[in-house]
């Protein structure tokens, strides 16, 4: 009896032993799921915040991608040229397309095709010429570099057209 008394104890220490640590196991895990319950919603509209700057990004991205055309084809914008010099009652005089370069700025490349412009015609209309390379969506990519007047209403205008090369 005595040995079974003893044997019954043992059992029952054992089993409280278990007991007590899986208790204590529990309520360490209840601990950290209230901790993830409490960050969880912070988390979830980060996530989604991060996920809307992403979108807006990519937009961005994708916005600038239109504007920066990949080649810069000499034939077209050799047309657009002569005819907003005709819009504008201007005179080009000669257009030649030298090979592009690049231009790396950050971690993007460009094709820069360097133009030199030589027109002729009134003031208010060479103002006019340059105004409308400036603001004209299919120049959206170019640059006026330099402005050169000379008497007699020739002037030398130097434009960088950028296309983006991935």
């Amino acid at each position: 009896m005595i040995l079974g008394a003893v044997v019954l104890v043992a059992a029952l220490v054992v089993v409280g032993v278990f007991y007590f640590r899986q208790a204590g196991e529990r309520a360490d895990l209840n601990d950290r799921l209230d901790i993830a319950q409490t960050l969880l919603p912070a988390l979830t509209k980060q996530k989604q915040d991060l996920e809307d700057e992403l979108a807006s990004a990519q937009s961005s991205l994708d916005t600038s991608r239109v504007e920066f055309p990949e080649s810069v084809d000499s034939i077209e914008y050799g047309e657009y040229l002569f005819e907003i010099a005709d819009d504008c009652n201007v005179a080009l005089a000669s257009l030649s397309f030298p090979k592009p370069t690049t231009k790396k700025v950050g971690t993007v490349t460009y094709s820069v095709v360097s133009l030199s412009l030589p027109i002729k015609g009134t003031l208010a209309n060479i103002f006019e010429f340059i105004d409308t390379i400036r603001t004209d969506d299919r120049f959206a990519s170019t640059e006026v570099k330099n402005i050169n007047m000379n008497v007699g209403g020739s002037v030398t205008i130097s434009v960088d057209i950028y296309g983006y090369k991935g």
